[in-house]
């Protein structure tokens, strides 16, 4: 096949398979652009649109690892045990609003470590990616960059956003953009040094995990999720 990205052959079908299933989330969020004057309309919209990502992209998944198995914030299905792929639309509150900042996360496992990590925004067109090993990278108008990690360390000059609900102090400059996906794959690419979070559903995070370590970065996962350019302590 001819490889869209630069990366292994599985990484590109698996971009091809979010491809063809972000088309059809476009398609929803201009529907949900017309629900705005019914939330309760545009969640429950939101939330079948959601269901059909796990289940139009299911399939073209299968074709990369017929015997993995599959792990979402509504499924789990078993496979053979070693391979799993693990999927979550993030930013699903924003895309209720018909506001442009979600992503899909979509990340392969093999024995319990991360291989492949993409992080994907359906409205502009944004990957992120990263492959265990390879680095981390962008790919954006058909052109991909190798990113890496802020080298930020004055506090009074750090970019963090924040996915909390108590009133612990804040730090540096602060931004709350809810989609954690997106704000992991942030930090691996220096739009900010750190992201604070309560605890997230891991697949909501799996493949950032993976784009935040192969940039260069840390990543910490106990009572809150902690991500930074490894320069600095949050």
């Amino acid at each position: 096949m001819e490889l869209l990205i630069k990366g292994s052959t599985e990484l590109n079908k698996m971009f091809m398979a979010l491809q063809r299933t972000a088309s059809g989330l476009r398609r929803d969020f201009g529907e949900v652009e017309s629900l705005q004057q019914s939330l309760r309309g545009a969640r429950d919209f939101v939330q079948k649109a959601s269901n059909r990502i796990e289940e139009s992209i299911l399939s073209d998944l299968l074709l990369v690892r017929p015997s993995a198995g599959l792990l979402t914030p509504n499924v789990s299905r078993d496979g053979d045990g070693r391979d799993e792929f693990v999927l979550a639309l993030s930013g699903a509150s924003n895309f209720v609003r018909a506001n442009p900042h979600f992503a899909i996360s979509l990340a392969l496992r093999s024995n319990d470590e991360t291989k492949i990590a993409l992080v994907y925004s359906p409205i502009d067109e944004r990957l992120y990616y990263a492959e265990s090993g390879r680095g981390a990278y962008v790919f954006s108008a058909y052109h991909s960059a190798r990113v890496k990690v802020s080298n930020i360390s004055d506090p009074s000059e750090l970019t963090v956003a924040y996915n909390t609900s108590d009133a612990r102090p804040l730090i540096g400059s602060v931004r709350r953009t809810g989609c954690p996906a997106l704000d992991l794959a942030w930090v691996a690419s220096g739009k900010i040094d750190g992201f604070v979070s309560d605890p997230l559903d891991y697949a909501e995070i799996a493949a950032g995990d993976l784009l935040v370590r192969e940039a260069g970065g840390k990543i910490e996962m106990a009572a809150d999720l902690i991500a930074t350019n490894g320069k600095i302590e949050l």
